[in-house]
């Protein structure tokens, strides 16, 4: 599978983006999708995941309330709403697939990320 994440940039604290992560291949509806961030000198961090259908969805607690995440298994394509946001969420943002059938991990197949920068 090939991920191509998108949609970072570059936005002042408290505002909004919206990043997607398209898939190729056939069987996305049948995988849990995750997002991942790194920051600058810092390990790479869970995000946010979502089951295979979308009706499991987990947040890291520094996301909580702020961020969505979502999916459109017709467009294998997996979102990620990111609202309020604050000069710590500055880092490159990944898309990943998780496992088969499942709400969440193991995951791998990591997909190119997207610079998401917040001044202050």
């Amino acid at each position: 599978v090939q991920l191509q994440a998108s949609g970072g940039g570059l936005v002042q604290a408290g505002g909004n983006l919206r990043l997607s992560c398209a898939a190729s291949g056939r069987s996305f509806s049948n995988y849990a999708m995750g997002w991942f961030r790194q920051a600058p000198g810092k390990e790479r961090e869970f995000v946010a995941s979502i089951s295979w259908r979308g009706g499991n969805t987990d947040y890291a607690d520094s996301v909580k309330g702020r961020f969505t995440i979502s999916r459109d298994n017709a467009k294998n394509t997996v979102y990620l709403q990111m609202n309020s946001l604050k000069p710590e969420d500055t880092a490159v943002y990944y898309c990943a697939r998780g496992g088969f059938g499942s709400i969440a991990g193991p995951f791998g197949s990591w997909g190119q990320g997207t610079q998401v920068t917040v001044s202050s």
